[in-house]
């Protein structure tokens, strides 16, 4: 007898809902808990009910299903159900439990609840979440950056960031008004964030080009950036060298 998976389904659109639910009937192991219609709902419902399972829309208004899921903390298995195919490729290369495009069939849900099924008890597609994320952001430069400060979950549109300094697993992301922690690489923002607009000038710091107000020299043939309200930070070798390029100067 298959476990009872307890079940969470996330999609804004309700004829959506009503035509997974109209399939779900045929799979008594599936037990749907909650349903919603936006990313801050889905968010309520995994982290107090704690499913097995997750369907999850993408593009949804409030929190996108990406987003979503960077601010999980505890990850069930999660299959996306979407009308979107830019990133089905990659998903399925990082072995993502699976991936549904708006209109499936009864026969290929059920393909995916039995892949499910068979990482159910598996952490394989938990550790896999972080490099989805990353995956997906690559495709197009973010455009907002989505942080929890307690329980108040923030988004920082990327415009407003003069820098992005390493602190250790985590990074710490300044603006002109705040600034806030996240658990992130710095790899992961220069890869994500748009090179026209963002430049890594060391291993410890991404700056918004824009705010650089002038490049003086240090010491050791080194040198620093200072940033229109007045920080100081250091430039690699490395950095100067690629900046001379970017900037041509």
């Amino acid at each position: 007898m298959s476990k009872t998976l307890k079940t969470i389904i996330i999609d804004d659109e309700q004829p959506a809902i009503d035509l997974l639910k109209h399939y779900l009937k045929q799979h008594k192991q599936i037990q749907i808990i909650k349903e919603c219609q936006d990313g801050f709902c889905g968010l309520k419902a995994i982290n107090e009910l704690k499913p097995d399972l997750v369907f999850l829309d993408i593009q949804m208004p409030k929190l996108t299903g990406f987003e979503l899921l960077e601010l999980l903390h505890e990850k069930p298995m999660i299959i996306f159900t979407t009308a979107y195919d830019e990133y089905a490729i990659k998903a399925f290369e990082i072995n993502a439990i699976d991936y549904l495009l708006k209109p499936f069939s009864e026969e290929r849900l059920t393909k995916a609840i039995a892949r499910a099924e068979n990482q159910i008890n598996t952490k394989s597609s938990e550790a896999k979440y972080p490099e989805l994320i990353q995956t997906i952001n690559e495709k197009d430069h973010l455009q907002r950056i989505v942080v929890k400060s307690g329980h108040k979950i923030i988004f920082i549109p990327v415009e407003e960031i003069i820098y992005i300094e390493s602190e250790d697993d985590y990074v710490m992301i300044y603006t002109k008004t705040a600034r806030h922690l996240k658990q992130a690489t710095m790899k992961f923002f220069e890869t994500a964030l748009n090179p026209v607009n963002f430049f890594r000038i060391h291993r410890s710091f991404i700056v918004k080009i824009d705010q650089i107000k002038q490049i003086e020299p240090y010491e050791s043939g080194r040198f620093i950036a200072i940033l229109h309200n007045n920080t100081k930070l250091s430039i690699s070798k490395a950095g100067y060298k690629n900046l001379r390029e970017k900037l041509g100067f």
